[in-house]
């Protein structure tokens, strides 16, 4: 998985005051969790647009003056209700030796022969939970929807990977080909090809 950077200044005071004058010159005010306790720091709000408007997952490397470095995965961020703003952000801590879960996004592929024939794509679950260790975590999870026809799914158990399991049931839909009306009736190439080789019916004199 991709990292994003991040460069803070540990804070010392936690305070609503000190936390309005920290929102006032641009910075956010952050906590990481995960560790022996939490770590409270600021950064500023320039810096998390990487990490905020992008379709797949990042881990973080959270850099604070004096040489703290710390690895990381967003938790949870806040947002302000009118102008958008970053109120506040929580990170978990992460350790290579010890698996985390986390909501990756799915990245659906290729052209569905059932879209083709006017069927609609359902994207029944655009982000799915996994557990890895950091260094198995996907950027995103790919799913080729070119062999599905009107009425087919894809499940969970379908896409399975050695590097990471899924916190769903192996039935879980991942998207589906739904029918609708302008939708067309498609014939399988089986069924195409046994039509065009069948021999004509012939009468002996």
């Amino acid at each position: 998985m991709k990292s994003i950077t991040i460069d803070g200044s540990q804070r010392e005071s936690v305070g609503k005051k000190a936390t309005k004058a920290l929102r006032n010159a641009g910075q956010v005010p952050c906590v990481l969790y995960g560790g022996d306790k939490p770590v409270h720091f600021s950064a500023a709000e320039l810096s998390f647009s990487k990490l905020i408007y992008t379709p797949s997952a990042h881990t973080v490397v959270i850099n604070l003056e004096g040489g703290e470095t710390f690895k990381a995965v967003l938790q949870d961020i806040q947002f302000h209700p009118v102008t958008d703003g970053i109120l506040h952000v929580d990170f978990y801590q992460l350790f290579d030796h010890k698996e985390i879960a986390l909501d990756i996004p799915v990245h659906f592929v290729g052209n569905s022969r059932g879209v083709k024939n006017g069927g609609i794509l359902r994207r029944n679950n655009r982000k799915l939970r996994v557990k890895a260790l950091p260094e198995n975590l996907p950027d995103f999870i790919e799913v080729d929807i070119t062999p599905l026809k009107i009425g087919d799914k894809i499940y969970v158990s379908e896409i399975a990977n050695e590097k990471y399991t899924f916190l769903h049931t192996d039935n879980t839909v991942v998207c589906s080909i739904k029918t609708s009306r302008t939708a067309v009736a498609e014939v399988d190439d089986d069924e195409e090809e046994g039509t065009a080789a069948a021999p004509e019916a012939t009468t002996e004199a």
